[in-house]
């Protein structure tokens, strides 16, 4: 199972195995929304869901887990996400394996799409649900990913963005931080 967004940094399963990895064709965008998790119903978050992008490489963390721990994830993903048979490039090994990956897509109910990158940074500034604030989902996957060495210029746009906006409000004081 590959993760590119929470489940980089939070992890909440049992796994055999984890491994620094590759999905090729597909970016990483903030364009679904999350009515459950980093926001609710009424005021959704923003949270990152795989583009089909010719070209591109994004960077996460591959599992090897048992496959009781799809129950957890099928009911963690909910909110649009479907599973995905994609190729994956687990790091020092010379093939592929297929694996499953959670891809939100154009067609799901909770699908937000782009918008300018200053609209998403003040969406995700605005947005916190059950499990905390929409700011700290971004800061913590943008960490995660300079920790795995990996670029994600939108990602790291967004980041930017927010921690500037924290920096000019009191968001440090609300809990968000950087």
């Amino acid at each position: 199972m590959f993760g590119y967004g929470s489940l980089i940094w939070r992890v909440d399963f049992p796994y055999l195995e984890r491994r620094r990895a590759t999905l090729r064709g597909w970016t990483r965008r903030f364009w679904q929304g999350s009515h459950d998790h980093r926001g609710t119903p009424e005021a959704p978050g923003r949270v990152a869901t795989l583009i089909p992008e010719p070209n591109a490489v994004c960077v996460g963390m591959a599992y090897r887990v048992d496959d009781a721990v799809f129950a957890h994830l099928d009911y963690r993903e909910k909110n649009g996400y479907a599973r995905v048979a994609l190729d994956i490039e687990l790091e020092n090994s010379v093939e592929p394996v297929r694996g499953v990956v959670y891809v939100a897509d154009e067609h799901n109910a909770a699908f937000l799409g782009p918008a300018p990158p200053e609209t998403i940074a003040g969406h995700i500034l605005r947005s916190v649900g059950p499990s905390g604030r929409n700011a700290d989902y971004l800061l913590e996957l943008d960490s995660a990913l300079r920790s795995l060495g990996a670029e994600d210029d939108h990602v790291r746009d967004l980041a930017r963005r927010v921690s500037k906006r924290c920096a000019r409000s009191r968001c440090a004081k609300r809990g968000v931080s950087r």
